[in-house]
């Protein structure tokens, strides 16, 4: 499912045979094309047969049947002992932080129009990381604590590029250039935590900052799932005028759409998933770049796919998540480093195409 606008969405869906959904008094519509829906069903069944396989492998693996059986309320008590309070929290975390990035990267990219603005390369991912390394530092480990301090640094962040980005008004261009700089300067807070804390802390806290579904339970599931409760349906709510702005400042004004209130909406929703997603997993390198993009590319155009993206997020954390721990026998590699192997070259891929097309900025 996709959205966008009245003119160009419109006539895009009709020629692929979609729905168009309009709405009233907005210069927006809701777009569903078959081609959507078949994609979205699709990936649906692959993130929920790699979140089977994530409950069932670990040190002790478990049969697949035996592991639905235990999902659905059945099997064993020692089967669902080890699904219920060990394998299924770690999986909830994967699922759920996999979602809140995939939403947040095509928010972010449709917002400034540009595939690299993902919210890990802006700035946005590093405040909530360096808030959290605080936090983590400071004996915050889990709960609430460290999702507040981590949702403080994102939107603190997120506030700080877009008012050094503002003159009369933000681009999209100006967001990304300001970005860049807020995560180096964020990065370099980091590290200089990392100096001051002890081996034990900068320990913890690097495999943190890596990305690990590692030890994730209920304490972990429980703020993420409130907070995806709240900010998924503003996400919905918002993305009509998602739609209107992916054609630039001039278009929307056109369609009646209130330009910089709407970025300020999306741009804190968004913010408040990665925020979320971070402090529960840590920043996972590249998913919200690469997310998106690759939903893009099942969907097609028009419009930003916010539900494919969430899935392909959903199942790229799964997948990794499972590879990092079957790649080399006897080491469990974090789902960070799987993202960042698939990540740096669709990074790359990225401003190649940039480059050569001109669209770079």
């Amino acid at each position: 499912m996709t959205v966008t606008d009245t003119t160009r969405g419109a006539a895009a869906a009709r020629d692929a045979g979609g729905l168009v959904i309009r709405l009233p008094r907005t210069g927006a519509s809701w777009i569903i094309r078959p081609r959507s829906v078949l994609v979205s069903l699709l990936l649906a069944a692959a993130v929920a047969a790699a979140f089977v396989v994530e409950v069932a492998f670990g040190e002790l693996d478990l049969p697949l049947p035996d592991v639905i059986r235990s999902l659905a309320g059945g099997g064993d008590p020692t089967t669902a002992l080890v699904v219920h309070s060990l394998r299924l929290p770690r999986a909830l975390v994967g699922l759920l932080c996999g979602a809140a990035f995939g939403v947040a990267g095509s928010v972010f990219q449709t917002l400034t129009r540009n595939p690299l603005a993902s919210p890990d390369i802006i700035g946005v991912s590093a405040g909530a990381g360096t808030a959290a390394t605080a936090g983590l530092l400071m004996g915050f480990g889990s709960g609430l604590g460290l999702q507040t301090l981590a949702l403080i640094g994102g939107l603190g962040a997120s506030a700080l590029i877009y008012a050094l980005a503002w003159k009369s008004g933000t681009t999209g261009y100006r967001i990304v250039l300001v970005g860049v700089g807020i995560a180096a300067l964020c990065t370099s807070a980091t590290s200089y935590l990392l100096l001051k804390a002890g081996v034990y802390q900068a320990q913890q806290a690097l495999m943190w900052l890596t990305g690990s579904l590692n030890a994730r339970d209920w304490e972990h599931v429980a703020p993420l799932a409130i907070a995806l409760a709240v900010l998924l349906p503003c996400v919905v709510l918002l993305a009509p005028w998602l739609g209107g702005l992916q054609f630039g400042d001039d278009m929307a004004k056109a369609l009646g759409l209130p330009v910089q209130t709407a970025r300020i909406a999306l741009l804190a929703v968004a913010t408040g998933l990665v925020s979320f997603a971070t402090a529960a997993a840590g920043p996972i390198a590249f998913l919200a770049l690469i997310a998106p993009q690759i939903a893009l590319r099942l969907v097609g155009p028009p419009g930003p796919a916010l539900l494919p993206s969430a899935l392909v997020g959903s199942f790229v954390v799964l997948a990794g998540d499972v590879a990092g721990r079957q790649i080399l026998p006897g080491t469990e590699l974090p789902v960070g480093v799987v993202t960042g192997v698939l990540g740096a070259p669709c990074l790359l891929w990225l401003l190649s195409r940039s480059n050569r097309t001109g669209s770079g900025g």
